[in-house]
């Protein structure tokens, strides 16, 4: 028996705004352990299981930042395949059961595991996936129901009959029904996790939604790979339907099957869920980072770049990240994503981008920003280059910090240790590059009449992008 992770990772995860961006998504967050992401964690949670290399399910726009998580925990060979356009998890799974089969394990069980879940009981989630495979090897399909432990609104359920059937799906209820859901003890918590053979997956869409596996089919058949990364044919893929593996697959089959997981989860929704897994202190408080609170109780408070202090507040989240900050009742959790909305409305980038973002050569921040005038720290990894590229309104001043530069200056190359600097005019040909075995960091100061990210003509890149 050999099971591959696939892990999907398409979400993005609004209501953890301002943390959760579009370009840095909560997955890719440490949000509940100080070394680990939420998609790093999900890897290492495979890795005590006789598993292949994952396959994973992603937005092509954190295609470089999934890749160099996995790298970070030695995770290696695996296949990130890139969604043009999120289409809900009944198309994502299919794609991962296509590359399956193309690496001709159409036999192996396909183990789908949210990015952003947290499972810390993991002796009780190898002993459910155990159970679950002796059922999936006869070709059911698998669910994963959470023993529910509090008249939870927020999730749907699913009714457990005999011999690990599925008796009902139930869509999220009202706290009454969801009551009597707990007292019953017939219902689970409908997890998101599954495990199947692949071959069966597909089979069982093409009968209860052909119009989704052919247009995936079509769409994984006009692939191209480069890198570690399987690309989908945009085009094709724009034409599939977009629906939920519950409703596509899971409800209308008969080989559903479920198993109970009685140890710890969580999805990690939106800042009250945070709240509630985390530990809290004596006034039952969640304080992260530099906080200071006084005569306040029942709060989450989270600074990520300064100190925040409280002061006779109660049942709050605040966060504070360098650009932005969010004080919300914290019954008003859900309601973050109002937020998010109008910052897209109004065409604002606070939704999208940190004031670090990160790149697969490294990252730079944005530490000041005038009309004609931007300040930037720069950290290039070991052995990367930025693209050979070129500014139509801007030039550019690098002064070295620490590390070693390579750079191309028209037609000019370069070696800049720290405390050394070169000017990059208007229009001349330029690129960057950290020869060294150290980190290099250098500030940027642009000036210009147009400062935009979009201001680049690349001329080659070995990252394979072209804006």
């Amino acid at each position: 028996m050999k099971i591959i992770p696939v892990i999907l990772s398409g979400g993005v995860g609004s209501r953890l705004w301002p943390l959760s961006r579009e370009h840095f998504p909560k997955q890719c967050l440490p949000l509940t352990d100080a070394q680990y992401s939420l998609l790093q964690q999900t890897a290492n949670r495979t890795k005590a299981l006789d598993v292949s290399a994952p396959i994973v399910v992603c937005n092509e726009d954190h295609r470089f930042l999934i890749a160099q998580q996995l790298q970070e925990i030695g995770v290696t060979g695996a296949s990130i395949v890139l969604e043009p356009k999120g289409r809900n998890t009944a198309p994502a799974i299919a794609l991962a059961a296509l590359e399956a089969e193309h690496k001709n394990l159409e036999d192996a069980l396909l183990l789908v595991l949210p990015a952003d879940h947290v499972i810390r009981d993991v002796t009780a989630f190898e002993k459910a996936i155990q159970q679950a495979a002796e059922l999936a090897e006869l070709d059911a399909l698998v669910t994963f129901g959470v023993q529910p432990t509090r008249p939870e609104t927020g999730y749907g359920y699913i009714r457990a009959g005999d011999d690990f059937a599925v008796a009902e799906f139930v869509e999220k209820p009202n706290l009454e029904t969801a009551q009597s859901y707990l007292d019953s003890g017939d219902y689970l918590w409908n997890s998101g996790m599954f495990l199947f053979k692949a071959k069966a997956y597909l089979s069982e869409l093409t009968c209860h939604r052909a119009n989704i596996s052919e247009a995936v089919t079509l769409a994984y058949q006009g692939r191209t790979e480069d890198m570690d990364f399987v690309r989908i044919d945009p085009e094709a893929f724009a034409a599939c339907p977009e629906d939920s593996i519950d409703y596509a697959v899971m409800e209308p089959t008969k080989n559903a099957k479920v198993v109970p997981y009685a140890g710890d989860w969580s999805d990690i929704g939106a800042w009250d869920a945070l709240y509630d897994y985390a530990e809290k202190n004596a006034e039952q408080n969640v304080l992260l980072g530099d906080v200071m609170a006084e005569n306040s109780n029942n709060c989450l408070v989270r600074a990520e770049s300064r100190l925040v202090a409280a002061v006779g507040v109660n049942n709050l989240v605040i966060v504070e990240t360098a650009d932005a900050v969010l004080v919300m009742d914290k019954n008003n959790a859900q309601d973050v994503k109002k937020i998010v909305k109008r910052l897209k409305a109004e065409e604002r980038e606070e939704h999208m981008f940190h004031t670090t973002v990160h790149r697969p050569w490294g990252s730079y921040q944005t530490v000041d920003l005038g009309e004609r005038h931007q300040v930037k720290r720069i950290m290039v990894k070991p052995g990367e280059k930025l693209s050979v590229q070129m500014h139509h309104h801007r030039a550019e001043h690098w002064v070295v910090v620490s590390g070693t530069a390579k750079v191309q200056n028209g037609d000019e190359e370069i070696l800049l240790t720290e405390n050394e600097s070169t000017y990059i005019p208007v229009g001349v040909v330029h690129a960057l590059e950290n020869p060294g075995k150290i980190p290099l960091e250098l500030v940027e100061v642009q000036s210009g009449s147009y400062l935009g990210e979009d201001d680049i003509v690349r001329f080659s890149d070995r990252y394979g992008r072209s804006k």
